[in-house]
């Protein structure tokens, strides 16, 4: 497979890139007039690759900087590869990352391996003014900036437009306060015909539990920030009440009726299924649930998004420098290329995901859903710090976190009890 894949490398250069083989770039960088030469490392399909060589080349006939572009047919290749090269001083100078750091396996020490980007933003060599405040929060480690993430996803709510003015509810504001959103809910219920419910019981899934995750961050008790909890019992408790308030108003469905209803995909949704008109999702599962009605779909943020900015962003693809890069400068010039230019984003489209750069979002926003996806980011992007991370055990976090909000759906446990329980949950993968 990687044979086949660096034959296709091959054939796909042009005569003023060099592919590195570990080896230093030819004497053909002086040609371009720059003497600079640069190396990336990344991963990615055909179609990928065929398409960074030639926003490579227009970046080459700008600058005169040559980019040697490194591919591997996949993530675990790739980053093999840098911790070999790495460790025998020869890493390349562009390190493309996932959604943050952890493939690099040095902990919270970035800097031992990556150099920091700030110097290089300061002086203009990396724009970041079209840049999503979240997609450089996710790239900073300790208040440095060591990375640029090339697109995002964030938490969202999607709602049922057409259901809505059919039933002539209120369409809701993009950004509300809580009292703004509970009122909302309040005057869709009215509307609505029996047996559909303004908001699907999204208190807890079984392979997420992101809503609980983002009401802990806008009340600013993160329940992980990599060493401790912050969460209390009590805090957790009014999680669970808030839910439990919603059940008893009948603004979601009664657990019997939520169990139907996985609430993980369009497949198990019960918006699509038209039993609730707003769901909680990721904002690039969007493309899916639109494609799976004839219904008009369309965004919101969280309550309380934009005063408390407790969003985040799920970051794809992030470009980094090597701490031992030779040509650091003319590494940080091709990230703000990537990043930034809108040629590159013609060629590539929404290869990576929705473009963190705003610019970026409306050129690859060429059909409905994805124009929403942008205009959604164009506003959520502005109201999120960098994420928190992982409960370690994640999977066993969720599908726990899960089973505590069934028992309190199902008036098994009180609210209080559950928030208990979710602190000892906490208490004991973290231990």
């Amino acid at each position: 497979m990687k044979k086949c894949m660096f034959v296709l490398v091959a054939l796909a250069v042009s005569s003023a890139v060099i592919f590195a083989s570990g080896g230093q770039p030819k004497s053909e960088a002086t040609a371009t007039g720059s003497g600079a030469a640069v190396r990336w490392s990344f991963w990615g399909g055909e179609a990928r690759i065929k398409n960074t060589q030639l926003a490579i080349d227009k970046f080459t006939e700008r600058t005169g900087i040559i980019v040697a572009a490194e591919p591997a047919p996949g993530t675990g290749d790739h980053f093999n590869k840098f911790k070999t090269q790495f460790a025998g001083g020869n890493a390349a100078d562009i390190i493309q990352l996932g959604g943050d750091f952890s493939n690099l396996q040095v902990g919270d020490d970035v800097g031992s391996v990556l150099l920091p980007l700030d110097a290089y933003v300061k002086s203009g060599v990396i724009d970041t003014s079209k840049v999503d405040a979240a997609a450089i929060a996710a790239g900073t480690v300790n208040g440095v900036l060591y990375a640029l993430p090339l697109a995002a996803n964030m938490p969202s709510i999607l709602y049922n437009k057409s259901l809505l003015e059919r039933a002539g509810a209120p369409l809701p504001k993009v950004s509300m306060t809580w009292a703004e959103f509970n009122d909302w809910l309040g005057a869709v219920k009215a509307k609505l015909p029996q047996g559909v419910y303004p908001l699907a019981d999204n208190s807890a899934n079984s392979d997420q539990s992101f809503f609980f995750g983002y009401w802990c961050r806008q009340n600013k008790t993160s329940m992980w920030d990599g060493k401790q909890t912050h969460l209390t019992p009590a805090e957790a408790q009014k999680y669970f009440d808030l839910w439990a308030g919603y059940r008893s108003a009948e603004l979601i469905p009664p657990a019997a009726s939520a169990a139907d209803y996985a609430e993980t995909n369009e497949s198990t949704s019960s918006l699509i299924a038209g039993k609730a008109a707003a769901c909680v999702i990721w904002s690039n599962q969007l493309l899916n649930y639109q494609n799976a009605t004839n219904d008009e779909l369309d965004l919101i943020e969280f309550p309380n998004a934009a005063a408390s900015k407790a969003l985040w962003g799920q970051m794809s693809q992030m470009m980094a420098i090597s701490k031992n890069s030779k040509n650091a400068e003319a590494a940080a010039k091709f990230i703000s290329y990537r990043v930034n230019d809108p040629g590159v984003w013609q060629i590539m489209g929404a290869d990576p995901g929705t473009p963190v750069n705003s610019e970026g979002r409306n050129i690859v926003a060429t059909t409905p859903a994805a124009q929403k996806i942008a205009a959604y980011l164009n506003v959520a992007g502005a109201h999120a710090y960098a994420r928190d991370p992982n409960m370690p055990g994640d999977s066993e976090w969720n599908s726990s976190f899960f089973l505590i909000a069934q028992n309190v759906a199902y008036g098994q446990v009180t609210s209080a009890q559950a928030g208990q329980q979710v602190v000892d949950l906490i208490t004991r993968l973290t231990r």
